[in-house]
């Protein structure tokens, strides 16, 4: 009996049943979709959440392989299957699979013919059907590659209901596994014993197969997700070099940020009364066509009121203003926003308007937290009725998005959570005049390093190499902003650990970390009229040859911030030899707010000479996503991956010496050639940027946008009530 095996006796002699089961719980097969131990439920992997998973129950593959000793090679053998499924909205999960009979074995010595298999799967639960009735879905596994290379493909329809503390479930599948398993009908039961332990059997048209389950609570690892040790303790079939198999399943959100986790507050868009009083005037020296946060300026001149200067000044407006209990108030408030850690800013009123600049460096995952931050800060420092305000959010002078609204109205939903009334516009705030000023801008986001930390990964997965290839690194990019709108970036990398295959004259040699310098580049951002912005970046770029580089990019956001157009062109010029490189590039974006999924489409000539598109298709859930993607250009290329911040949702301030941190959005994943072929295919539509683009530092990934906010209040909401 194996020690797992050993493990789950004792835990449910031991355990005496002090919670019994409310409801199922959906558990990853042994195949990597929602089911039971070879077979599907018509369940699916809850929205938002993912569930990685190890097996060694290594199932024969359709086409010829050579598993241990055994001759024929068809019957189930102690091998790896490493497992990951996603629920990416209401219904829908996808799964992935590498199966593989060893890890390090190089299949090109001696022709080795052992099973090394990487799979895409999905499965759809039918929509419409009333849950006490019962559930229905469809799925595929291991499709999109060649037909005969396709290991395990398998198309199946299955049913679930569920009653008392069981769910069965039935249903018919097509598979090409050599034993028959879910080639026919097939069915199963599920049994729900306690909330952490539950029986399961089945017939999967080759065998009757039963397992067990246990679930160490999330409550019991600090709230991060939920453990399952599995053990397919029992088997009729004849085919099976062991008696027992066992799996080993985490799941976890995908963020605690995601919109789902909040309380839906339905938006009702203000609209701003047109003003005809004078608006304030900065000089343009000429560059009418550049937007720039005039507030700073404004509150820099001269001739500025100011808080301690209006009560001296002459005239009735003025002595209004020096009566007005706003004056103590916008200085409290201007207080609270440098104590929260906000850069550039700048506090002033008049005689019914509070007026906030500021820029955010410290909720870097996502500016809805910081917008939802200062707006609650301005209703706990402001008590005055029928006062309004308007906040500008800027970046380096730049003015990114300007929040109007009522003091008093965003009181009530802070309070009772009532709907507010807000008019979101991109681009820059409208000052009056007239405005007095608490003081001059503080805490200048100039010349203070920000040091972003993250791991850095080059890997290949599934192939004749090994199972699982990589090369780890550790990246330190420096940012320095210097003027509007502009600074030096500068990244650099060393190497941690890497497998032979990665290691000098590897078969992965060329695609190993490289240690050093990888780019340095001098940026300049412009904040043009109609919604565009333009970034241009020059210096050194280093991707297995130096280069000396130019970028440059245009970007149009629609007024509601749904659709996104960008245009990039980039020249790489060899340091050392009489050649050159050169991408051209044009993407679209839609922003489905509603549903936090993004889609977007990029067809060009790219840095390695290929030309094509690529399809792409993100499912956020709060600061992380999973992306399913498509490319064709040189090759066919499916693939999918996850990208996750790896810094606190509120990073450290930043000091007179700068600021550390870890990366808001680290991306790695996985892709496979599909349609006639599947080859290796490396860096195809690669096209080298830095963390400073147009994407992350201005648009913010399509998130600071009208509609992005009125479809997120309740997190607003949530951060102010978090971090006051």
């Amino acid at each position: 009996m194996s020690k797992l095996n050993l493990f789950l006796g004792s835990a449910i002699a031991l355990s005496s049943p002090l919670a019994l089961a409310d409801n199922v719980n959906n558990y990853q097969s042994f195949a990597a979709f929602t089911g039971l131990i070879n077979t599907p439920n018509a369940e699916t992997v809850e929205k938002g959440h993912g569930i990685i998973g190890y097996n060694n129950q290594l199932a024969p593959s359709a086409f010829k392989a050579r598993y241990s000793n055994d001759e024929n090679g068809i019957r189930y053998v102690d091998g790896h299957n490493f497992k990951f499924s996603a629920g990416l909205f209401e219904g829908f999960e996808i799964q992935g699979m590498l199966a593989a009979y060893s890890i390090h074995t190089n299949k090109f010595i001696g022709r080795n013919s052992e099973i090394r298999d990487l799979s895409f799967n999905a499965k759809y639960q039918i929509p419409y059907i009333p849950k006490d009735w019962f559930n229905v879905a469809v799925g595929v596994r291991d499709f999109g590659g060649r037909a005969k290379a396709n290991a395990y493909q398998t198309y199946y329809a299955v049913a679930s209901k569920e009653l008392w503390d069981f769910r069965f479930s039935a249903g018919f599948g097509d598979s090409n596994q050599p034993l028959g398993q879910m080639d026919g009908a097939f069915a199963g039961v599920e049994w729900q014993v306690f909330d952490w332990f539950a029986l399961q059997a089945e017939h999967d048209s080759e065998a009757f197969n039963a397992a067990a389950r246990v679930t160490i609570p999330k409550e019991w690892l600090y709230d991060f997700g939920e453990l399952t040790l599995s053990s397919r303790f029992y088997s009729s079939t004849d085919n099976s070099e062991e008696d027992t198999y066992w799996a080993v399943d985490f799941k976890l959100p995908f963020s605690d940020e995601a919109k789902d986790n909040y309380k839906p507050v339905e938006p009702a868009p203000y609209v701003a009364p047109v003003s005809s009083k004078p608006t304030a005037k900065v000089k343009s020296n000429g560059l009418d066509f550049v937007e720039t946060a005039m507030a700073p300026e404004l509150a820099q001149q001269d001739k500025a009121l100011t808080v301690a200067t209006v009560k001296q000044a002459p005239t009735q407006t003025t002595q209004k203003l020096a009566s007005s209990s706003l004056n103590s108030q916008v200085t409290i408030l201007k207080d609270a926003l440098l104590h929260d850690g906000f850069e550039n800013i700048v506090v002033g009123h008049n005689l019914n308007t509070v007026f906030v600049n500021f820029e955010n460096s410290v909720f870097n995952r996502n500016d809805i937290d910081a917008i939802g931050l200062v707006l609650g800060r301005i209703v706990e420092s402001v008590t005055n009725e029928n006062t309004h305000f308007n906040v500008q959010l800027s970046k380096t002078d730049i003015p990114l998005i300007a929040i109007q609204g009522k003091v008093d109205n965003y009181r009530l939903f802070i309070e009772q959570g009532v709907t507010p009334d807000l008019n979101v516009q991109q681009g820059k705030a409208t000052i009056p005049e007239g405005v007095v000023w608490a003081g001059k801008a503080e805490a200048s986001p100039y010349f203070k390093p920000r040091v972003t930390v993250s791991p850095v990964l080059s890997a290949a997965y599934g192939t004749e190499f090994g199972a699982y290839d990589y090369s780890l690194g550790l990246r330190a990019n420096v940012d320095l902003p210097l003027w509007q709108g502009g600074g030096i970036n500068v990244s650099a990398q060393t190497g941690v650990y890497e497998t032979d295959d990665y290691k000098d004259n590897g078969a992965f040699d060329v695609y190993s970390i490289q240690e050093g310098l990888v780019n340095a580049t001098l940026y300049q951002t412009f904040k043009l009229p109609y919604g565009f912005y333009n970034q241009t970046q020059i210096g050194f770029f280093k991707d297995y040859f130096d280069y000396k580089a130019i970028i440059n990019e245009t970007a149009w956001l629609s007024p509601e911030g749904r659709h996104k157009v960008s245009a990039k062109i980039a020249y790489f010029d060899y340091a050392d030899y009489r050649a050159s490189r050169e991408y051209e590039t044009l993407t679209y974006q839609y922003n489905w707010v509603e549903q936090d999924i993004t889609f977007h489409a990029t067809a060009g000539k790219y840095f390695y000479g290929d030309s094509g598109y690529q399809l792409e298709s993100r499912f956020w859930f709060g600061d992380s996503y999973v992306a399913i993607s498509y490319q064709d250009s040189d090759a066919q290329v499916a693939g999918v991956a996850i990208n996750i911040p790896l810094t606190p949702r509120k990073d450290m301030k930043v000091s007179p010496i700068g600021q550390l941190k870890g990366s808001a959005n680290w991306r790695t994943g996985m892709q496979s050639q599909v349609g006639t072929k599947n080859v290796l295919v490396f860096n195809q539509g690669y096209a080298p940027i830095t963390e400073i683009n147009l994407d992350r530092t201005i648009l913010k990934r399509g998130r600071l946008s009208s509609s992005y906010i009125y479809s997120n209040l309740a997190r607003m909401k949530e951060a102010y009530e978090s971090y006051k």
